[in-house]
């Protein structure tokens, strides 16, 4: 049976982080003035009143740039075209806690500040549970606790941490992505799919997730291909075999790419189905919106949008070319160079681990990890960063890297990669215990009473005397964490 993950037997670095980020957001918004962007910004429909307007004040920030998508789905639901790019799972569950938990502040507060507030009490708990599921995922792949738990620590400071506490997915996702990377570690995978196929409902690049589950089922088959002649006849059939890990991966990935498939037609059947009159139902604000922007409304008029007529209508891939020009290259002009120095850092980062894994392990990567080492076979697994556990993960990283790199708006690296891949916090752990004297002669994985044992909080109360290496990457998570909150939370452009 599968249980919630448990965090190391302290006080939560991801919770009191949470609390730090939410209280400098509000002092942020208080101090500076909002910048005028060209975002999406729906009217507030019903006219907030005192107590609205209290909240939105403190926690307004949290609700900036694609948040404005998720409160307005949650709200009114998809009702302009391009909302579909923000898949329905982060949103229902918005939704469901302002319609329950919070139901009694009804009187108090309008829907869209339940949903605002639904969203910080959601938000600090996926992350806390995202802090926990990557600690345990940790102590089972690096098989060292101490570096496990540094790098959920690190996790607490992410340099995506802003994006962890506004009305955004990434929380959600994080929690759902690295339980199930847990699960499919303890050998539990159908939790596992099932946890990945909850992961496509929150983001569409869940769907990479799939690879996970098709390396299982391949290293598991190739393995047992290698035991000794004297286990042969104990193992079923060839053919057998083949069967079996054929069919579990397909059942698995299909499960994974179920929520998002379901959208998509759920987005054709609503956007390309026969008119119904809907613009009659549409407060005259939000029609007015739409013509002002050029916000296409599901089944206005009877003109349906020119995705409908594609062999494969994937309303996804049409609103990230149309609206945002999201595409291989597209990115790469003269005038994006502050958004490519933006992603510099998580770049070289993930680079780096990518580079330190395959002159590490060599003939492992060759192999694709597909072949049994005789440290295997002795029961003596390496351990650390550049064992051969880690392998499928830097490939993932890497391919998520390179996708994010090379055909996505590139500023949203540290955001994608922070809360999609555990390589970040692995790598940087890894780096820290390495390199960091300071690090070497403590225990990592004690957490006894007082902060003198949080390796994190010894390094920042001795930051002058740590190596520039250490210098570089908590400089990098602190000043993103920083910056994130005083950019993003008063509508300036950030990653």
């Amino acid at each position: 049976m599968w249980s919630a993950p448990q965090a190391p037997a302290c006080s939560s670095p991801e919770s009191e982080s949470f609390n730090s980020c939410r209280a400098a957001e509000a002092l942020f918004n208080l101090l500076l003035p909002d910048h005028a962007a060209d975002a999406f910004s729906p009217p507030r429909l019903p006219e907030p009143g005192l107590w609205d307007l209290l909240l939105e004040r403190l926690l307004g920030g949290l609700s900036r740039w694609d948040a404005e998508h998720f409160l307005f789905i949650a709200e009114r639901g998809y009702l302009y075209e391009h909302n579909c790019a923000f898949l329905p799972l982060y949103p229902l569950s918005l939704r469901a806690v302002a319609e329950g938990a919070l139901w009694p502040l009804q009187p108090l507060l309008r829907l869209r500040s339940r949903l605002l507030l639904s969203a910080v009490l959601l938000n600090s708990l996926f992350s806390t549970l995202a802090a926990a599921a990557l600690y345990k995922l940790g102590c089972v792949v690096l098989q060292r606790r101490g570096v496990a738990f540094l790098a959920a620590l690190l996790f607490s400071v992410s340099p995506a941490n802003v994006f962890m506490a506004a009305a955004y997915s990434e929380s959600m996702f994080a929690f759902l992505a690295f339980s199930a990377m847990w699960q499919l570690e303890k050998g539990q995978s159908w939790l596992g799919g099932l946890l990945f196929s909850l992961a496509s409902g929150v983001r569409a690049n869940g769907l990479i997730n799939a690879g996970f589950v098709l390396y299982a089922r391949s290293k598991c088959f190739a393995l047992q291909l290698q035991v000794g002649s004297g286990s042969l006849r104990k193992l079923p059939p060839l053919w057998k075999q083949l069967l079996s890990m054929t069919s579990s991966a397909v059942l698995m990935c299909a499960g994974i790419f179920l929520p998002f498939a379901l959208f998509q037609y759920y987005a054709y059947v609503r956007f390309c189905g026969p008119g119904t009159g809907l613009e009659q139902t549409v407060p005259g604000p939000l029609l007015q919106l739409a013509l002002d922007k050029g916000y296409r409304l599901a089944a206005r008029n009877g003109v349906k949008p020119p995705w409908c007529s594609w062999r494969f209508p994937v309303v996804y891939s049409y609103i990230q070319d149309a609206y945002w020009n999201v595409g291989f290259l597209r990115y790469f002009e003269l005038r994006q160079t502050p958004n490519f120095l933006l992603a510099l850092p998580v770049t070289l980062l993930g680079s780096w681990a990518a580079w330190t894994y395959l002159i590490a392990n060599p003939r492992h990567c060759l192999t694709l990890g597909l072949e049994r080492r005789k440290s295997e076979e002795e029961g003596k697994p390496r351990a650390g960063f550049c064992c051969p556990a880690v392998f499928v993960y830097v490939v993932h990283a890497t391919v998520s890297l390179a996708v994010g790199f090379f055909c996505m708006h590139v500023q949203v690296l540290t955001r994608f990669l922070g809360s999609c891949s555990p390589i970040l916090y692995w790598f940087s752990a890894h780096l820290l215990q390495e390199y960091e004297p300071l690090l070497w002669n403590k225990s990592l994985g004690s957490c006894r009473k007082g902060t003198s044992e949080n390796p994190l909080v010894r390094l920042l109360m001795n930051f002058r005397l740590i190596t520039p290496l250490s210098k570089c990457i908590l400089g990098f998570f602190l000043s993103y964490w920083m910056l994130g909150l005083i950019l993003h939370c008063n509508f300036l452009p950030w990653t």
